[in-house]
């Protein structure tokens, strides 16, 4: 599931909770989502470290 569906099915379900003021937390939420999932950090994240970090260099 992408940010994209996941943000229209929640928006949809507080739609029929009649939730009108959750709409703008879902947004903000799926855009921080997004810069989360897009930071240069996070390209490596499954990746293993370069070396062991309890071990001293």
């Amino acid at each position: 599931m992408t940010i994209d569906d996941w943000l229209r099915v929640a928006s949809a379900d507080a739609a029929q909770r009649r939730l009108p003021d959750l709409e703008p937390l879902l947004k903000a939420l799926a855009a921080a989502t997004r810069s989360l999932r897009a930071a240069e950090w996070n390209q490596h994240a499954a990746g293993r470290p370069q070396r062991d970090p309890l071990t001293p260099p």
